[in-house]
């Protein structure tokens, strides 16, 4: 069934205010700055309306990845105890950034606070190879 539509915005939007959408949007969610610093890469990133616990970081292969659980339940009620709007919503979110393999586990230092997640990523010496050549013969 198809839903009229009046300036790229269904029927039915007229009835709700923005609070009865859903609040959590794809470019409102994890906004990331990387700074340099003398101390290391200092990144902050922003994750709204996520608790401590929800939130995970892993390094693996050289790659950083941070990932967060937003759960939300909300509601309005009568007094009678009966539902008049009731929203419950679950999403997950990742990004992963590399940081060479070089990093270890032990060297990041993070803190999370006011949904901001600060992470020292320290530098580290890349050792360069020196090219080696096979002789071809022939």
């Amino acid at each position: 069934m198809l839903v009229p539509s009046i300036f790229g915005e269904t029927f039915f939007d007229s009835f709700f205010d923005d609070s009865f959408r859903n609040s959590y949007r794809a470019e409102d969610f994890m906004h990331t700055d990387v700074q340099d610093t003398e101390q290391g890469f200092l990144m902050t990133m922003d994750i709204p309306g996520v608790k401590k616990e929800d939130v995970k970081a892993e390094l693996k292969d050289g790659y950083l990845t941070i990932q967060a659980v937003s759960k939300s339940d909300s509601g309005e009620q009568e007094p009678q105890g009966g539902y008049i709007r009731r929203e419950r919503y679950y999403g997950s979110s990742s990004r992963s950034f590399y940081v060479g393999e070089h990093v270890r586990q032990e060297d990041i230092k993070a803190k999370f606070e006011d949904g901001t997640l600060k992470m020292l990523i320290p530098k580290m010496e890349r050792k360069v190879e020196e090219k080696k050549y096979i002789e071809i013969e022939g």
